[in-house]
């Protein structure tokens, strides 16, 4: 189980600070899909990284099954339990994906699991399993072996940034399944950050960010009117008026 109170970051940029986030708290139970979504720059991913240990509150506590894991860097978080994928995935020149996906799992796979994992999130395994993790790999081609390695190791927590950002429909439909087959086996809790309806609708519960700060949150059937229903009766109101702007928005 995953518990937030209170966290808050900022941020000194020439002589001025700017607060990120305030006053964050939430939960993630055993096993439970919580979708985060809001606005663009609303301090989702930054969240994500406070999570992960990429970056350490300014105040607040995080805990991990009961454990205190506020200043725990990266890899003592991954080791307590902790999966994530990056919104934009760093490369690695020389880095074989098998390499890649070995270190993940902390042991060496065989091909077969190789090729089960890529599979999983849409890529054909022999043409990928010995490319390097390189600039040769496209942005979305980079997102999907990434996401293979959070999938290469059972998990506590999976948190996944945007994972929609970069991928072809074919290969998000692919990743849905995945992270329903997850979800459905309650193997690990998953925090997806998103802005994307298939993966809003698949949560237990939603939670809104908006301005650093959370604007709503709740079970899923709470929260989705107030998501898409607003966004249904704008677009009736400009049909009524005229327009022919719900086709291309």
């Amino acid at each position: 189980m995953l518990e937030v109170k209170h966290l808050s970051y900022e941020v000194v940029s020439e002589g001025k600070q700017s607060e990120i986030l305030h006053d964050v708290s939430f939960s993630v139970a055993d096993g439970e899909m919580l979708v985060i979504t809001g606005p663009n720059g609303g301090g989702k991913s930054t969240l994500a990284k406070l999570l992960a240990g990429i970056n350490h509150p300014t105040s607040g506590h995080v805990f991990l099954n009961g454990k205190e894991i506020t200043q725990m860097t990266i890899d003592e978080r991954a080791k307590a339990g902790i999966g994530f994928a990056f919104q934009q995935p760093p490369r690695f020149k020389g880095m074989t994906v098998r390499r890649f996906l070995n270190l993940a799992a902390g042991r060496n796979l065989t091909e077969e699991e190789c090729c089960g994992l890529l599979s999983s999130v849409g890529l054909c395994a022999m043409e990928y399993i010995d490319r390097e993790v390189d600039a040769t790999l496209s942005g979305g081609e980079v997102k999907r072996i990434e996401i293979a390695t959070v999938l290469a190791k059972e998990h506590d927590l999976c948190i996944f940034d945007e994972p929609e950002a970069g991928i072809d429909l074919w290969s998000f439909s692919m990743l849905v399944k995945r992270f329903e087959q997850i979800h459905k086996e309650k193997k690990a809790a998953m925090i997806l950050i998103s802005h994307q309806e298939r993966i809003i609708r698949m949560a237990d519960r939603i939670m809104v960010i908006s301005g650093g700060q959370v604007e709503s949150m709740g079970a899923a059937k709470e929260i989705m009117p107030q998501l898409f229903g607003e966004e249904i009766a704008t677009c009736a109101c400009r049909q009524q008026k005229g327009g022919n702007l719900c086709e291309t928005e």
